[in-house]
Formats: C-alpha cells, structure tokens, sequence
C-alpha cells in the first residue's frame, strides 16, 4: 500500500528566518488612531528611532519631498478598498542617504470595518540604481547612435568637397572611418598590469584625424599636448569629449568650412593639465548650440565628475575656445 507524504509543517522560528533572510520587513498601520506598529527591521530600514510612538506622518517626514504626495496619494486611496496593493517610493535616511522602499500590502484586511493594513517593506534600492543605470546607458547609446550618423555624414560632405572623382572620394572616407575605427581600438580598456591606455598626444591625434580634408594635422587641424600616459578610465572618459566636441565643430564650428581650423594645445602647471581647443574661421559660435542638450551634459558629468576638472565655453567672434582644466593623477589612473 502506498501512503500519501504529508505536507512539512513550518515552525515561527523557520518562519521568521525566512523573513529574515528575504530583507522583508513587517508592519501594520492602525488606521482610525493613526498608529504604526513595525518589526525591528522595519525600524533600521527607516532610520527612526523604536520608542513605540509611530504615526503615519513620521514616516511621511522620512520620504523623499518628491514622492512624498504622491505616496499619501496611494495609501489615502488603499484605505477605502480591500485587496493588495504595492508602491515605490524614495526615503531619506538621517545620513542623508537615499533608499528606494517598495511597501507592499493589503487594504483593510478583507473587512472594511477594521480600519487596519498591514503589509511588508523591502529595501529595493540596488535595482532601482540598476534600472537608473540602464537609462542612462540608453540614452547615452541612442546619443552616440545620433552622433555617429551625424558623423558619417559630415565626413561624407566634406570628403566629397575636397575630391573630384568617386573613386577618390571613396579612398579617403574609407581611411577617415579606419581612423575612426582605430581611435576605438586605442581607448578600449586595456587589462590589469598592462598600464595606461593611451598618450594624450596619440588619443587626440587618433580622433581627430578623420576631420582634417588632407593627411592627418598637415593643414587644419594642429595639436601640441604634453606627453604623458592615460589611465584606461580616463582615456576613456576623455575619448568621450573629444568626439563631443569635435562633432560639434563638424556640425556647428571651424570643421563645418573648408577654411576652418582648429588648435588643441595643451599645458601642466600645479598638477593641473589644461588643455585649450581653439578654433578658427568658422561661422560664428552662438552659444545655444553648445550649451543645450544631451552631449553637453554628458561632457559636464565627464568632466567634472570622472576627470575631476572642469570644462569652459567662450563663444568669441574668431570662433569658439573650450578650456579643459584636468587633475594629472586622475588621467593617469
């Protein structure tokens, strides 16, 4: 004869550990006196104190002043109907850090009449970082995406300018995208132990060889940098503005006109490496152009937070001038 296997029996003490170990955090909110009653776990994720005096307006304190409405919102909402709900949201903790919280739970218990939700809290914080970080990455690929068409079409006009058969024309676009090309190679990160990604002479040559209309820096574009080595963060970071750039000055500046030119030069003093791209006889540089949109904020964050410096626009008559202000150390890690 076979018997059936009964179903475990799971203990509080197994229970709680489960909880435990999912970072689940137990409460319930006492509505008609307005009264909060939460596990210890609940208490840390909060940063409030457990003094046994919780109301739903302390925690509304905690929460982020623009999610703060809209979380009130949702629970003013959830009082009145059974059945579960779930919300996400951004608190701030004593240290003035910042938790995503995602609190979740059930209306009224099934009976209207108990005034009473109870639910859990998990700290969701890492995910929503993550998902943070895919966006930024999309847009930053959908801007490079952009910038490359861009790119492949500014070359195409002025290769096509400065030759007079297609067979010409086709020899130099195919090396100005081969520099291209080789540019990626040169900032790709290299692995551990095998030292700086690149010199900062060769990083701008490499990507701003594609723009000159004869073979690279003989006419009108000219650099003179210090010579010294790039971390593989940094190159990277660097590549990043300078093909910013550079597409600008395609699109807007000295590169969009035969006649233009561009200086890059560059200087250390006091541990700062400063770097100066001037250019010359392009349409006259406005500053709407430079200042708005998704490259320039990305060349700021990159900037200022990546490299550590700072990055200035004047838009003179003669054309534009972007002063580039770099600790050495953080370039060379």
């Amino acid at each position: 004869m076979s018997s059936k296997s009964s179903q475990p029996e799971w203990t509080a003490d197994e229970l709680r550990n489960a909880i435990k170990s999912a970072g689940v955090a137990l409460w319930t909110w006492m509505v008609d006196h307005d009264t909060f009653v939460m596990d210890r776990k609940a208490y840390e994720l909060w940063d409030v104190p457990d003094d046994g005096n919780l109301t739903f307006e302390d925690l509304s304190a905690k929460i982020h002043p623009a999610d703060r409405e809209r979380v009130r919102t949702a629970f003013a909402a959830t009082r009145a109907i059974d059945g579960s709900f779930e919300i996400d949201f951004r608190i701030i903790t004593n240290d003035e850090n910042v938790r995503w919280i995602s609190a979740r739970g059930q209306g009224n218990l099934g009976d209207a009449n108990t005034e009473k939700m109870t639910g859990i809290f998990l700290d969701v914080t890492g995910r929503k970082q993550a998902e943070e970080g895919h966006e930024l990455l999309a847009g930053e690929m959908s801007h490079r995406v952009k910038n490359l068409l861009a790119l492949a079409s500014g070359l195409t006009s002025i290769t096509a300018r400065g030759t007079e058969t297609k067979e010409d024309m086709a020899r130099q676009l195919t090396q100005r995208l081969t520099a291209l090309g080789r540019a990626h190679d040169l900032v790709r990160p290299l692995p551990n132990g095998q030292g700086s990604a690149a010199l900062l002479g060769d990083l701008f040559s490499v990507l701003l060889a594609p723009y000159d209309d004869g073979e690279a820096f003989t006419g009108r574009i000219r650099v003179a940098v210090p010579r010294m080595g790039l971390g593989e963060k940094s190159a990277t970071g660097l590549a990043l503005v300078i093909h910013e750039l550079a597409t600008n000055s395609l699109k807007y500046g000295a590169l969009s006109v035969e006649q233009g030119l561009l200086d890059v030069a560059g200087r250390i003093e006091d541990d700062v490496v400063e770097i100066v791209w001037t250019e010359h006889g392009g349409p006259v540089a406005e500053a709407p152009q430079f200042s708005e949109g998704f490259g320039s904020r990305l060349v700021q964050r990159t900037v200022n937070g990546q490299l550590g410096g700072s990055i200035s626009y004047e838009w003179a008559q003669g054309g534009l001038v972007v002063r580039l202000r770099m600790m050495e150390d953080r370039l060379s890690s």
